[in-house]
């Protein structure tokens, strides 16, 4: 058993008395295997590798030329708020509330090492030492100290101060060269799909920011008497509402400036009938006194005092609408001939359109006159695009005088309702020229006729629920400046669009806006805990949204948090979100009987992923097909709009998709059976390689001989790369009652987990599988278990604990006559009775195992127990015998040939030889020790190396450089780690201060040793 194997060597490790390899935390320090550390200490790079940090659309991340991976959306979040927060420390509790609010994960604050370490690793420059990095770990949280670091949202700062300046001198070129250079900064909604409330805040703030430049830039245009592009900048700014007065009253002095008094007086007119019908209120003071100005015609008060001259009459050369001419005379120009009707066929504006600023802003943005212009949108069933599509093309119809048409192509409706280009196209044509019943049936006949009737003319087409390109490329009208909206759950790569928009859910926040406007403020408001939770459980979809907000309109006495409870198991979530003919699962279902047979197959199958993300093998293990295969069967998943792609390679179910993937896949019981127990093998496969006792070392369960993993360290980065999901899969494998599945996985999870510093997660794996052990067909379970949670205990330094796990796992080892687990519980005992003191019984226990470990031929067991005794000798002073002991040990280790193992025996044999003061033996082999570390990423031997590194340069001398060694094993340490090995290192730091002439801060170390060895 490869984590029972590990159990001893973590064992070994664990009570030595100069700390030995007990484990740190996984806070991770990125420091080379040259202890020297980078040329510059500092971790200053040259320009051309500076890091770039963009917060004003997706989180990015940039080192020269070079994209920086930053993994899920919650480690984006957790780096997120480290940024926002710059320079200040940032504790524990604060991280928390910032990226979690109130749904803390259970482990609380543990988890956060897991988050900050991968930073580390990605953001920092290789060879950068840790009192260098991005991210400094200090006591009780973290500080994100930029350095060299560049950051949009500080350059925003600088530019937003520089306007400011600006507009205080009178400098209004100097302004608006301030405000654009602002706003090209952003690249969309910035911090786009991250999670918690730091980041919805910060979303509003920058939004409004956003939009205050955005108005700044267009007054500043208006004063300079360019009021042609100040109305090219009105309609892009962000977030713009129908209740905005100051947008209004810069819309009214464009329009004014441009000789368009009329409109301006009509901007007035709207939105003080806006106020007064949906608010109940009047235009405030600056409305009403820029609508006076226009009556009365006052330049000074609208366009500025000694500013450009404005125009009188003509319309501005971007206006699709004709100039207005004067009236003629009746005796001397002819009457003009009557027009044709400018015809409407856009559906009414939804009411309650929530978010979608930046979308909006790329819909409406101004479009080349000389062509034509086609967005292509797409998402989810239920996530708005329809909704979308209307808000935008009523926000722009009026720049298009021959007319705005709509079509629903009706793909996902009932088959007769379903119209072919050859319908559509008789639609569009009686709509723009009235004709009749003569229209060709021919395809080809008909776009020419199209073509042909749109050819002069500047139309708005709204296309909705296309599926395919060749549906929409038909109906693309010919006329030069004409713009298509074209909307389908399908993505269509084979359209030429200039702009592509994938419409995804509403973030929390907006969810419970949304709520809130249909439920009113004084109902949503007097559960905002309740809303919070029902937004989530509707997982952003505006749909699922709505109907939740009908059922509790039409039954006044339900609470929001009845719902709640309605919907909280999720095989009854779908169930609830059905209202008459509008139902959230009937919606999937639509898509997903459009896909082709292997699609649908593939779908299926996702419903027994275990973990919210995965990559293609996770699919490829379950369809038994090649991982190439599996993705491209998920691309083609992402452009239906059923699965969600957060990143290059790693997949996503929407929640609610995931419910419909469950209840499709218990119609096939069978199928979805053997999907789960292939999933599953995966995982048992990929942790029995990645431990340290390898696939051999397990003596029952699956063969995992067969597993897609070309060796130990692929099977390693496959599970790293699942983050903190892992424990996910045991969860998900005990809840379906895969007793044995939980139990193995859990077992094979703990020498990765605890490679990596992950305790908290190693410990919360076996606790999850221990209560199905005692009912698994594999009866090896219950004992093996318990030791697994011995070791954990011993990693974290309760040792009581430990030992009695290690007797429970002794008892039911003999009851079952497992000789193998009774010899590795004897082992774990003998390391946790070292650890405690009882020196007497830990040599009793490990010598007995010693010959427990011949007669089962069990090199792994006999090297760890050959180390424990020769860390027991150390204890005692005869380290001499310690080092023949060790000897043995690193002879199993090299025959082994696993590194974790030979630097745990290294470590162990450079520690009897510093207290035999044999430093360059020290440096040597603490050296070799750090670079195995290193390779296996082993956080905790990597600091034991690193210190005992230390402590030999000191006997060597070299005390600057054994402060920033000692300095650099401390900075990987935080309240999580083991306790003997943070106060090992920081008595070494301060004796170290103490020969350097560093008096106070050598008492400053020596104090927190002490602090850190009074008992919890």
């Amino acid at each position: 058993m490869g984590t029972n194997r590990a159990d001893t060597s973590g064992a070994a490790d664990a009570g030595s008395r100069r700390g030995g390899c007990n484990p740190p935390d996984a806070t991770h320090t990125s420091g080379p295997a040259d202890p020297a550390g980078p040329a510059d200490p500092a971790g200053g790079q040259i320009a051309a590798d500076r890091l770039r940090l963009a917060l004003l659309g997706p989180l990015g991340a940039h080192r020269g030329k070079a994209s920086l991976d930053l993994g899920p959306v919650r480690r984006q979040a957790v780096l997120a708020a480290l940024i926002l927060r710059a320079e200040k420390l940032v504790t524990h509790q604060q991280l928390l509330d910032d990226v979690w609010g109130l749904e803390p994960p259970g482990t609380g604050r543990r988890v956060l090492p897991s988050y900050v370490y991968p930073l580390r690793k990605t953001l920092d420059v290789p060879g950068t030492v840790p009192t260098a990095s991005v991210i400094r770990g200090e006591r009780g949280g973290y500080r994100f100290v930029p350095g060299q670091a560049r950051t949009d949202v500080a350059e925003l700062a600088q530019h937003a101060a520089a306007v400011r300046g600006a507009k205080t001198e009178g400098d209004l070129a100097g302004a608006l060269d301030g405000c654009t250079r602002a706003l090209d900064l952003f690249h969309g909604e910035p911090l786009a799909g991250l999670p918690g409330p730091l980041a919805d805040a910060e979303r509003q703030r920058l939004a409004r920011q956003r939009r205050t430049l955005h108005q700044e830039r267009a007054e500043c245009l208006v004063l300079l008497g360019r009021y042609t592009e100040a109305l090219d900048e009105l309609p892009d700014a962000p977030a713009a509402q129908p209740y905005d007065e100051p947008l209004a009253a810069l819309r009214m002095r464009a329009l004014y400036g441009s000789g368009r008094q009329a409109e301006a007086l009509a901007v007035y007119r709207e939105t003080r009938d806006r106020l007064r019908e949906e608010l109940g209120v009047e235009p405030g003071e600056e409305l009403r006194r820029v609508h006076q100005g226009v009556l009365r015609r006052d330049d000074p008060l609208l366009l500025g005092p000694g500013g450009p001259p404005r125009a009188t009459g003509a319309a501005p050369a971007h206006s699709p609408r004709p100039a207005a001419a004067p009236a003629p005379s009746p005796a001397s120009e002819p009457s003009a001939a009557p027009s044709r009707p400018r015809r409407n066929d856009l559906p009414g504006d939804t009411a309650w359109l929530v978010g979608r600023q930046a979308e909006l802003a790329l819909l409406t943005a101004p479009v080349p006159d000389g062509s034509v212009s086609v967005a292509a949108v797409d998402g989810t069933a239920g996530v708005g695009k329809t909704a979308l599509l209307v808000r935008a093309a009523w926000a722009v119809h009026d720049q298009y005088p021959d007319g705005c048409l709509f079509v629903d192509l009706h793909t996902h409706g009932a088959p007769h309702e379903s119209l072919r280009p050859q319908r559509a196209l008789h639609q569009l044509l009686r709509a723009v020229n009235g004709a009749g019943d003569e229209l060709p049936d021919d395809l080809h006949e008909l776009v020419t006729a199209w073509r042909a009737a749109t050819s002069t003319l500047r139309l708005l087409l709204v296309v909705d629920d296309a599926r395919t390109a060749e549906q929409v490329r038909p109906l693309l009208p010919a006329g030069p400046g004409s713009r298509v909206l074209v909307a389908g759950r399908q993505r269509l790569p084979g359209l030429d669009a200039d702009r592509r928009l994938t419409v995804e859910p509403l973030d929390t926040s907006e969810a419970v806006t949304l709520l809130r406007r249909l439920l009113g403020q004084s109902r949503a408001g007097q559960e905002p805990e309740a809303a919070q939770e029902l937004a989530r459980r509707c997982g952003g979809l505006p749909l699922a949204l709505r109907i939740a907000g009908a059922r509790l309109q039409n039954r006044p006495s339900w609470t929001l948090a009845h719902l709640v409870g309605r919907m909280s198991h999720d095989e009854r979530r779908l169930g609830e979100l059905t209202a008459e003919d509008r139902s959230v699962d009937a919606a999937f279902r639509m898509s997903y009987d459009l896909l082709a047979p292997e699609l649908r197959r593939t779908f299926r199958a996702l419903s027994q992923a275990p973990t919210a993300e995965f990559d293609c093998l996770t699919p490829a293990v379950m369809l038994d097909c090649p991982p190439l295969d599996a993705e491209d069967l998920l691309e083609r998943l992402v452009d239906a709009s059923l699965l969600q792609q957060p990143r290059p390679g790693r997949y996503r179910l929407h929640d609610l998709v995931r419910d419909h993937t469950r209840r499709l896949a218990a119609g096939v019981p069978h199928e979805a059976a053997a999907d789960r127990t292939a999933v599953l093998h995966l995982y048992t496969a990929a942790g029995r390689m990645a431990s340290d006792w390898g696939p051999e070392g397990y003596p029952t369960g699956p063969d995992v001989s067969h597993a897609p993993f070309g060796d130990w360290q692929e099977a390693d980065a496959w599970l790293e790369a699942a983050g903190g999901q892992l424990l996910d899969v045991v969860a998900f494998a005990a809840a379906a009652e895969e007793r044995e599945y939980a139990c193995w996985i859990a077992e094979a999870l703990v020498d990765p987990l605890v490679r990596q510093g992950r305790f908290h997660e190693c410990r919360s794996a076996l606790e999850l599988a221990l209560p199905g052990s005692d009912l698994a067909d594999d009866r090896r379970m219950p004992s093996s278990l318990r030791n697994c949670l011995a070791i954990a205990d011993i990693y974290q330094g309760r040792f009581e604990q430990s030992h009695a796990w290690c007797a429970d796992a002794l008892r039911l080892a003999r009851h079952q006559g497992d000789l193998r687990e009774q010899a590795r519980a004897t082992a774990v005992m003998g390391a946790a009775e070292r650890a405690l003191g009882r020196l007497t019984e830990a040599a009793a226990h490990l010598s007995e195992v010693m010959g427990q470990a011949e007669r089962l031929e069990d090199d792994w067991l006999a090297g760890m127990s050959s180390c424990n005794l020769g860390a027991l000798h150390d204890q005692q002073g005869r380290h001499e015998e310690a080092l023949t002991y060790y000897a043995t040990s690193l002879t199993f280790a090299e025959k082994i040939g696993r590194p974790r193992m030979i630097s745990k025996t290294l470590c162990f044999t450079a520690e009897a030889h510093l207290a035999l003061g044999r430093h360059t033996e020290v440096k040597d082999l603490a050296r070799r020790a750090a670079d195995l570390a290193l390779e296996v990423g082993d956080l905790q031997l990597r600091a034991t190396s690193l210190s005992l590194l230390g402590a030999a340069e000191h006997g060597l001398g070299n005390l600057p450089l054994a402060i920033t060694l000692q300095r650099q094993a401390l900075a990987t340490l935080t309240e999580h780690t083991s306790r003997p090995l943070e106060t090992e290192v920081r008595q070494r730091l301060g004796r170290t201060y103490a020969a350097a002439g560093r008096p106070a801060e050598a008492e400053q170390q020596f104090h927190a040793a002490r602090t850190l060895a009074k008992p919890v």
